[in-house]
């Protein structure tokens, strides 16, 4: 794993992606058995990711991808989360609102990725995402408990420019796509 930051802690999701390249490398016949024992040793008892770094380096076109950044945590109660103009936009968001009204505007956004992936634990809040024109999304992964979810934009294929992937829990509330002006007058401006 050459992420940049050797030294930093090395978790348990580092650690079981590690001993997932070590099996395959078995199953490669890479490694003998006496080897991964070893390895694995090391593995269990690795603090840094650079130790984790020296079990895998000998092994060729096995590079562990770096853990991916943390979501974004967008945490309300009883008033709003608005986000426009060019605010900077994750690769994942997780959103946490209670009795709220949320606006996540994409339209002049600055994307780190095509594809944001938005985590919900919503209870009695709205949330609205509005999307520039060409921009996708799939809400399929939204639980709902009493509530309501609408897609106003296509949902797929994946747009190669945005697509917002929605998952989590909705209850006794509302999650929207759309594009910045409603269906009808988008129609009419044609």
């Amino acid at each position: 794993m050459d992420s940049g930051q050797p030294d930093i802690r090395a978790s348990d999701a580092d650690r079981a992606a590690v001993t997932q390249i070590l099996e395959h490398a078995v199953g490669q016949g890479m490694l003998t058995l006496d080897e991964y024992a070893e390895r694995i040793d090391v593995v269990l008892a690795a603090r840094t990711r650079r130790e984790l770094d020296t079990v895998i380096a000998d092994l060729p076109h096995v590079r562990r991808q770096p853990a991916p950044a943390p979501p974004e945590v967008l945490k309300s109660w009883m008033s709003s989360i608005q986000r426009k103009g060019q605010w900077t936009v994750p690769a994942r968001i997780q959103l946490v609102t209670r009795m709220c009204s949320t606006a996540l505007d994409f339209t002049s956004a600055v994307l780190h990725s095509p594809v944001v992936h938005i985590d919900i634990d919503d209870y009695f809040s709205s949330t609205e995402l509005i999307l520039p024109d060409g921009a996708t999304a799939d809400l399929n992964g939204i639980g709902n408990v009493a509530s309501s979810t609408a897609v106003k934009v296509t949902s797929s294929p994946p747009s190669r420019s945005l697509h917002v992937v929605v998952t989590g829990k909705v209850r006794f509330g509302s999650v929207t796509a759309k594009h910045p002006f409603g269906t009808a007058l988008r129609r009419l401006l044609k």
